[in-house]
């Protein structure tokens, strides 16, 4: 039975990166953009978090509103200022601004709380929930829960209001959207916002879980999840999900054959294999370019 364990722990790894994949395939859909900042905001996400557990001693779901609240400010905020003027740039000079917002952020917290880690506080009861003769641990179960109710959530968001309606138009022809009375510009900052709150949740998510926390966390599992948002088909918010879950998956499996040093490799193997077999991922659409 120990495999029921392995899956459970892969999918609680898994939930955290398409969490944040979530918000790389959203801007990308929206604006062609790959934004390299979105693990950095999932960095502040957990620092949020922590400061607002330790300094006010508030529990994970407050904390978690918070994070996400603040969060959502600072992605559009990052938008506006960094991306908005870049709109109608080539696609290189996107790209070269989103890693130096990346590398901004970063230095900057290190500039004022130093690179030292930090131990997340016990916020939630570690006790342990037998299912199928498996002890599994409740804060996994948790975790899956809050992934899987805020996934909902964003399926709800996109297909049932509004603002979702707005950001499936601006997705597929920008001008059309703006022909038809759709404020393109706000559409935008609202996909961002949305992308960043969610980050900011697999940030707690992910302090919570691992409890230890330092400003460059958010360089590997952003890249592992713009891997997931690839391999489920960039632009695809299902496919985002599946990719990063899948990908939580297969790091576990590979740690559990005793090739832990692999682990990390494996995301990028799969990177490689998804480029090569089928670059536009698994629930992506091939489209073709004029150059």
């Amino acid at each position: 039975m120990e495999w029921i364990q392995q899956l459970v722990n892969g999918i609680s790894l898994g939930s955290i990166y398409a969490l944040i994949a979530l918000g790389y395939t959203m801007v990308y859909g929206i604006i062609k953009l790959i934004n390299f900042a979105h693990g950095d905001v999932f960095m502040l996400g957990a620092f949020i978090g922590f400061y607002a557990i330790a300094n006010w001693g508030i529990g994970f779901f407050p904390a978690l509103i918070i994070s996400m609240v603040l969060c959502a400010v600072i992605g559009v905020i990052i938008e506006r200022v960094a991306y908005k003027r870049l709109r109608h740039a080539t696609r290189i000079a996107a790209l070269i601004t989103a890693i130096g917002v990346s590398l901004l952020i970063e230095y900057t917290v290190i500039f004022f709380r130093g690179a030292s880690p930090e131990a997340y506080p016990e916020v939630l009861p570690k006790t342990s929930i037998d299912i199928l003769g498996v002890s599994i641990s409740s804060i996994s179960i948790l975790i899956l829960a809050v992934t899987i109710v805020l996934m909902i959530l964003l399926q709800f968001i996109v297909h049932k209001t509004k603002i979702g309606k707005a950001m499936r138009a601006v997705s597929l022809d920008p001008d059309a959207a703006r022909l038809m009375g759709i404020n393109v510009d706000n559409t935008i900052s609202a996909t961002f916002a949305i992308g960043s709150a969610l980050a900011g949740a697999a940030g707690v998510i992910f302090g919570v879980y691992y409890t230890r926390i330092e400003p460059l966390m958010g360089v590997l599992p952003g890249l592992k999840a713009f891997i997931a948002a690839v391999f489920g088909g960039i632009g695809s918010i299902p496919g985002a999900m599946v990719g990063g879950l899948s990908l939580g998956v297969v790091e576990t499996v590979v740690s559990a054959l005793g090739f832990s040093l692999w682990r990390d490799a494996a995301a990028f193997v799969i990177l490689i294999l998804i480029l090569i077999l089928k670059p536009s991922g698994i629930f992506g659409k091939n489209t073709r370019e004029k150059v």
